[in-house]
């Protein structure tokens, strides 16, 4: 619910209170001080109308699902006004000598009691909508919880996807290098070999040579 709205509710409540006390304070005078308090009871009235305005007005500029709720209090309270207002006409209506039980004939303390119970009710479903808002509020609060750990655990699988890649790439430079030294070390078998293949060669040729010097000295000592 609108705070806005909250507060011009809780305002008429109180002024609404105060001006069904009035009205029966005022059926139970006489002369100036019936005036004076009747002129109160208007002003309060006044005040209390300008209120169900702005109440109307906010109601209407919040969204469908809260506006028809609001606007169905609303009546109750246009109501509760009305209520008011006949029973100031009624105190008004009525001349200085009537007596205290004359005005309760005119039906003054049922229309008290018909507003009074309006509040009443009026109240219980303030607070069913208060409960209702909490409710919400609550349900709100849980889906952010939900929707602050769904966003953690995406960063965390985040975090371990480029972990998993790093590690990833690391393995492909191994293997990489891995490649690389097998390939030197077969490069470096073949040149062995090669040598010992020349080495052998050399040697031969040595023997060779060696055997042909010795023949050689041999037949000529001859």
């Amino acid at each position: 619910m609108s705070q806005v709205y909250e507060g011009y509710e809780r305002q008429y409540c109180d002024i609404s209170s105060s001006l069904s006390r009035k009205c029966t304070s005022a059926a139970l005078l006489q002369g100036e001080q019936k005036k004076q308090k009747v002129s109160e009871i208007k002003a309060g009235l006044d005040d209390a109308e300008s209120l169900i305005r702005k109440m109307d007005l906010e109601a209407r500029s919040l969204p469908p699902s809260v506006k028809a709720t609001l606007l169905a209090k609303l009546r109750e309270y246009k109501n509760d006004l009305n209520n008011l207002k006949n029973g100031v006409k009624q105190i008004t209506s009525t001349n200085t000598t009537q007596t205290r039980d004359e005005l309760f004939d005119l039906g003054l303390t049922d229309a008290n009691m018909d507003s009074t119970d309006q509040r009443g009710r009026l109240l219980m479903s303030t607070e069913k909508l208060s409960n209702s808002t909490s409710r919400i509020k609550e349900s709100r609060r849980t889906m952010m919880e939900t929707e602050e750990l769904g966003v953690s655990i995406l960063q965390d699988l985040h975090q371990q996807r480029q972990s998993l890649l790093h590690a990833n790439d690391t393995l492909h430079g191994v293997d990489d290098n891995i490649s690389r030294t097998k390939k030197l070390l077969t490069s470096m078998s073949r040149r062995m070999s090669r040598n010992k293949w020349i080495i052998g060669s050399i040697i031969v040729v040595l023997v060779l040579a060696i055997i042909l010097i010795l023949y050689y000295k041999l037949t000529r000592h001859r």
